[in-house]
């Protein structure tokens, strides 16, 4: 993983003693709340419905042990001894004092680790595939260039006050696992027709109030314009961006109004000013990054371990575990690992400072000091042995990790909600539980097959309601909390955006929703047909008819 130099943690320890200069007159009086505000948010601080909340940078999803550690002391020192995963591979501490926010900023550079840029109208942390550098699937890795956006975003001049908080995805592979169609940019490695890797450049996608799919603004961008090519989308946004309404500021919504073909046409233009400049990535710029991504010391294997078969033949909870959780790797005899943050009846994405501190004692034993966050809300080991599989199973589930439901209807993606958010209509913690608590027969849910369920608390959208097969927005209807359901969203290849059913539905009605909308999916599969297929196959109309037959009777 990539390793600070004395440049990069200069500007991380600089930025610490200024923030603690400005908390400092903050608290002192010497600064208003107005003015304090911006100085926060730049430093991952909001105000959130209890307390104050910060919002920790892990680029692209990945951190050491060591890191780990450091997150796991700070929960247990600085806050109610556990922490958040986010949808963007962050991770959030729900209640800091304000005063000790610079110490914990302080803590965090001593392993190369920062808030910066996780709030704001700024080039947020870029996301990528939880799996990069070991997927299968895989035509490149897409980790050094999510570095070398990483550099060239933070504390980009030009790029700090956007007209409105902008989110880029790179996607390696075959299949896409960074959801990249829904991100203000999202790149998705190709290769063109004479064998030379690119990017195909996807714009203006992005979740929220106005849910849109991105478009394909270039088929093919070579490697080294990668970062010219960024500068002129950015400049196009910032010279057309609206700033007179934040609900139509970002960059989906000049997008959608220019259409995809204008918005192009800008975008080269602009480029051809660039094109050639001091942005474009030399051959030795990009091997130094590629350098800090290299391949594991690997023991060499012929092919996959007897022995986890047989366990597998031998022991069916393990079978179900290594089914749902263990992911082919394209290193013969081992194999990427998922750990589960969406134990029944936990918050999604909750880990006390414990269990973070036993991941990383596992990540030491069994992964090479490393480990992945997803944008699911879960932990990743990336390169298990697959003879230690059926070990670290065991000591996954003595830390409660190990609940073999990763893609299935359990596997809630789910935000803070009205629990801690000052900005949501509704608590969604709850429900998510009170669904999982429903459906808490694994044996069922595997019959069921995948399914993508997530939950968001309000329009912002932080839970990627808009593309779960099953979608649930929490919204407020007389100053109470309703339900909005949608069915039929996807990410990945193909995305698409969920339907709404209908009418919202009241807190203790959701897990019976729920349970009808499955038992209409039940009634029409055929054989282990998904519930997106059938979805796809009968539309919209069985299900609504099923969970609004009470009200219609």
């Amino acid at each position: 993983m990539y390793i600070y130099d004395d440049y990069d943690q200069r500007i991380v320890d600089q930025r610490v003693v200024q923030y603690r200069d400005q908390t400092r007159r903050f608290l002192a009086g010497e600064l208003s709340d107005e003015e304090f505000r911006p100085l926060r948010l730049q430093n991952g601080l909001y105000i959130q419905r209890h307390a104050p909340m910060l919002r920790v940078a892990i680029p692209y999803g990945h951190l050491s042990s060591t890191q780990l550690r450091k997150l796991a002391e700070i929960a247990r020192k600085y806050d109610k001894d556990y922490a958040h995963f986010t949808t963007r591979q962050n991770v959030q501490y729900n209640w800091p004092k304000l005063e000790d926010v610079p110490d914990i900023l302080a803590e965090l550079a001593t392993v190369q680790m920062h808030a910066i840029q996780t709030s704001g109208n700024c080039i947020r942390n870029t996301t990528s595939d939880q799996f990069a550098g070991v997927a299968h699937d895989e035509i490149l890795d897409p980790r050094p260039w999510c570095e070398i956006i990483r550099q060239w975003s933070t504390f980009h001049p030009e790029f700090a006050h956007l007209p409105r908080k902008f989110k880029i995805a790179v996607n390696g592979a075959v299949e896409d696992r960074a959801a990249i169609w829904v991100h203000d940019i999202g790149l998705n490695v190709v290769k063109n027709e004479a064998g030379e890797i690119g990017f195909k450049v996807i714009v203006g996608g992005g979740l929220g109030r106005t849910p849109i799919i991105g478009s394909v603004i270039r088929e093919f961008l070579p490697c080294v314009h990668l970062l010219t090519y960024l500068d002129a989308v950015l400049r196009v946004y910032n010279r057309y961006g609206r700033r007179d309404n934040k609900y139509k500021a970002r960059i989906k919504i000049l997008v959608k109004a220019m259409t995809p073909e204008a918005f192009a046409s800008k975008v080269e233009t602009e480029w051809a000013f660039v094109k050639d400049g001091p942005q474009t990535l030399t051959a030795a710029e990009i091997d130094r990054m590629k350098g800090f991504f290299t391949v594991p010391d690997y023991t060499a294997f012929a092919g996959d371990d007897a022995a986890y078969v047989q366990q597998q033949i031998e022991n069916k909870a393990f079978s179900r575990w290594a089914e749902r959780n263990v992911f082919k790797h394209k290193q013969a005899g081992y194999a990427a690992v998922t750990l589960s943050l969406k134990k029944h009846g936990v918050a999604p994405g909750d880990a006390s400072g414990d269990q973070l501190a036993a991941v990383a004692d596992l990540a030491d034993a069994y992964s090479f000091g490393e480990l992945r966050v997803s944008h699911e809300q879960n932990l990743i080991l990336a390169d298990v042995k697959q003879a230690d599989l059926f070990e670290l199973w065991e000591k996954a589930k003595a830390i409660g990790f190990a609940t073999p439901n990763i893609g299935l209807m359990t596997d809630v993606i789910c935000c803070p909600g009205g629990d801690f958010c000052s900005l949501a209509n509704a608590k969604s913690i709850p429900i998510a539980i009170a669904i999982q608590e429903r459906f808490d027969n694994l044996d069922y849910l595997h019959d069921l097959g995948e399914i993508d369920l997530n939950m968001s608390g309000c329009m912002n959208a932080c839970g990627h309601h808009h593309v779960g097969n099953i979608g649930i927005l929490g919204v407020d209807k007389n100053g109470s909390e309703w339900y909005q359901v949608s069915l039929g969203g996807r990410q990945g290849n193909g995305a698409a955006l969920a339907k709404v059913v209908g009418p919202s539905f009241a807190q203790e009605q959701m897990p019976d929703v729920i349970e009808k909308i499955i038992a209409v999916f039940v009634e029409n599969r055929s054989g282990e047909e998904r519930f997106i297929d059938v979805f796809d196959r009968i539309g919209m109309q069985p299900f609504k008819t099923r969970v609004y037959a009470k009200e219609i009777a």
